[in-house]
């Protein structure tokens, strides 16, 4: 283990040698990282002995809490066994020969054959590779393109970003790559129209699917991908009425239908996977962050039958990782996924602490700053607003949520802030006194962001 330093001798060498994601360098070194030290449960500690509530699950994937010595023994295990090797060249381990056959049981029963990787972005630009060979072989090559949603995120190398719809990242890179296509998302509070209930709009947007398709051409269009609901663009639940318009529309077309389930995936929502809860029956199911918890790296494609048999048919699939079906990583999966049946932790989050957070959590709508405080499973969000009624935006959006932010972060509850909303994603493993401090944390937060606004003349 590396010999202990102080927070101010750990934050100079951060910066002067740690580029981070997603961030602004210069005025991130200028304040100094928080150094998370140790965790437990859903409770992080930083250099300075700070007890912080971890309302993300580190980055939405420690389903099963931190410090579960049964994955880290496992994981110790395999790497004194067999530490490394690769899955090409005729080859494979029972690790990975276990887990694939973990992962039929666990998804819907279309699916029984994965593709793995090592991370959720790895697993969609497999998924591009993936559904364009898928036609090639049925001698549909001009079936390339694939529709995403504006505001999706799917990733961060090229190809994922590109599915993505997330226009900070288009403008850097040259994104997105040819042949992906964005339309709506279904974000009712903050795109639908004036009197236009949450059903009506649910329809609508949906359809926007069936128009691209109609104007480009069913014969060129590959695929459609989805999160059931998206996580990083600010915990978007579609209307009840969207998903069975979108599963109509693809089961109408010769169309694939992509589930990506990186976030929603492993007990998220209530259901083991975010199709489950909607209904729908995708062809290919996108996996990576909750099926080891975080614990290893590690990612996967699951491929329908009807999917996987033209595939086979096809000759040699040319892509794969060094890391696809990384021995240690398939063992932790195991060891996390014995943990969420043993415990029944889907179970628990549809049938108990989901229901018991949410109605704390939906209370928050009725505060002056909130305009709704939406929650499925163990996932939610808060809009902030100056107008409830109107469903307004502050001027500058963002400014105000990373306010927000900044105070939960000083309140030791980590809260994710997209654009003026605030987000969560708990732990499944979070008890009922610990749900109770996280809302109490969070209403001390837009308390002291709401005083702000008003000593800054932003709200009355």
């Amino acid at each position: 283990m590396p010999q202990p330093k102080s927070t101010a001798e750990l934050r100079a060498l951060d910066a002067a040698h740690h580029l981070h994601p997603f961030s602004d360098m210069k005025a991130l070194n200028a304040e100094g990282s928080r150094i998370i030290t140790r965790a437990d449960g859903v409770w992080l500690t930083d250099s300075e002995g700070n007890r912080i509530l971890d309302g993300m699950s580190g980055l939405w994937c420690v389903n099963v809490g931190y410090g579960r010595e049964e994955i880290v023994d496992a994981v110790a295990a395999q790497m004194r066994e067999l530490p490394y090797y690769n899955t090409f060249f005729k080859t494979t381990h029972q690790p990975a020969i276990e887990l694939s056959a973990k992962l039929a049981e666990l998804t819907p029963p279309q699916f029984n054959r994965v593709f793995f990787t090592g991370s959720g972005s790895e697993s969609n630009d497999t998924v591009i590779r993936l559904v364009r060979r898928y036609f090639d072989i049925r001698d549909k090559p001009q079936k390339k393109v694939i529709i995403s949603r504006r505001n999706a995120y799917h990733g961060s190398t090229v190809g994922a970003a590109s599915l993505g719809g997330m226009a900070p990242m288009h403008e850097q890179g040259g994104l997105p790559i040819p042949d992906i296509v964005h339309i709506a998302q279904p974000y009712w509070w903050g795109e639908a129209r004036q009197g236009e209930t949450m059903e009506e709009f649910g329809i609508r947007t949906a359809r926007a699917l069936e128009s691209v398709i109609d104007a480009m051409g069913e014969d060129r269009i590959a695929a459609f991908i989805a999160e059931p609901i998206q996580g990083a663009g600010g915990v978007i639940i579609p209307p009840i009425t969207y998903w069975p318009e979108i599963a109509r529309i693809c089961r109408e077309r010769d169309i694939l239908f992509v589930s990506d389930e990186v976030i929603c995936g492993f007990g998220r929502t209530g259901q083991w996977f975010g199709c489950e809860t909607y209904h729908t029956h995708p062809d290919i199911l996108v996996m990576a962050k909750g099926i080891t918890s975080g614990y290893m790296p590690l990612g996967g494609v699951m491929v329908a039958d009807r999917v996987a048999e033209v595939l086979m048919e096809g000759g040699d699939f040319n892509h794969g990782y060094t890391y696809s079906g990384h021995p240690a990583a398939c063992a932790a999966a195991l060891a996390n996924l014995a943990i969420m049946q043993r415990e029944k932790l889907v179970e628990r989050v549809a049938e108990d602490v989901g229901p018991y957070l949410k109605a704390r959590w939906s209370a928050l709508a009725e505060h002056p700053l909130v305009g709704e405080a939406p929650m499925v499973g163990l996932v939610g969000a808060l809009e902030l607003t100056p107008d409830k009624v109107g469903r307004t935006s502050f001027p500058d959006v963002g400014k105000v949520g990373t306010l927000a932010r900044d105070f939960s972060f000083a309140n030791n509850l980590v809260m994710r802030a997209v654009r003026d909303r605030l987000i969560i994603a708990p732990p499944l493993v979070i008890s009922h006194g610990e749900c109770d401090e996280l809302i109490a944390r969070a209403r001390r937060t837009l308390d002291q962001t709401h005083a702000e606004l008003k000593r800054r003349g932003w709200v009355a």
